[in-house]
């Protein structure tokens, strides 16, 4: 299903040459345009690529639907996570202005999953299945595969959200909406980290659309610069303090790419959706640290 909104390619015809001197001279002046307009509008057509990937915001037009728009989308990934840490974090603000914290903390963990559709939830717990199945790395992938949510994926999916709700109700106001700023960026940046650090996986899959970003230099690029935001935006949000979500965030990354690496060889999207859910549970806890 996801698959089939990428499938939309379309062709452009390229504009035809006159022979006559008069032709030749307006084409002159009308090829550089269009090719700069085109330029100009790609990185636009990546990040709506990527916006219409990862959330479940609507966009008016059909800019974003194109399998080439998605291919290069990945390194937008993180603008998205900010765009929904600047949504998520004044929704966080009033549910803790008129609810207690329990509550509140309950229904800002919603928005954010709300808005991504579940997507990396679901790579959580495909990814715990099949991780802590103790099968072969053949049959892991196959239960990665399976849509059905077994044992050890229901665990996954509870700790997670108990432990982000958990963090959330705890921290004073300040670090409330630091925290809730933060967490979608963090797990953004954490997938291009993985995707860097591993190559893909599987022979076949989504994730292949982004495979000139697995284990490449382009891969390692985009998470340079991810982690180059991530650490800006969370000096401007929480300063100095800021410092050790981003570092919880990298190590935990780095650590569960090894995890990966052992368990199946590489990277999947189920993984990189785990990725993503981890590191936003790695920057929300990092600000319950009593240090």
């Amino acid at each position: 299903m996801i698959m089939n909104r990428w499938r939309r390619n379309r062709r452009r015809k390229e504009p035809q040459l006159q022979e006559d001197s008069r032709g030749q001279e307006e084409s002159k002046h009308r090829l550089p345009s269009v090719g700069i307009l085109s330029l100009l509008l790609r990185p636009f057509g990546s990040f709506a690529a990527a916006l219409r990937f990862l959330t479940i915001l609507p966009l008016p037009s059909k800019i974003g639907t194109t399998e080439a728009e998605l291919v290069h989308a990945a390194p937008f990934f993180p603008a998205v996570g900010l765009l929904l840490g600047c949504i998520a974090a004044p929704a966080a603000k009033i549910f803790f202005f008129f609810l207690p914290p329990l509550p509140a903390a309950l229904l800002t963990v919603f928005i954010l999953l709300a808005f991504s559709g579940g997507l990396h939830l679901d790579g959580l717990t495909d990814t715990a299945d099949g991780f802590f199945s103790a099968r072969s790395q053949e049959r892991m992938l196959e239960i990665m595969k399976d849509s059905s949510i077994g044992t050890m994926g229901a665990i996954a999916l509870m700790f997670i959200l108990l432990l982000k709700t958990a963090c959330l109700a705890s921290l004073s106001s300040e670090k409330l909406l630091a925290a809730v700023f933060l967490m979608p960026l963090a797990g953004r940046a954490a997938i291009l980290l993985l995707m860097a650090m591993l190559p893909y996986a599987r022979e076949e899959g989504l994730g292949r659309l982004f495979a000139v970003y697995f284990n490449s230099g382009a891969g390692w690029a985009a998470s340079l610069a991810a982690f180059l935001l991530l650490t800006w935006a969370a000096y401007a949000a929480a300063g100095p303090s800021g410092f050790a979500a981003v570092l919880s965030v990298l190590l935990l990354t780095i650590l569960f790419a090894l995890f990966c690496r052992c368990k199946i060889g590489g990277a999947t999207g189920d993984t990189l959706g785990a990725a993503c859910e981890l590191a936003e549970a790695a920057a929300v806890l990092a600000f319950t640290l009593k240090i």
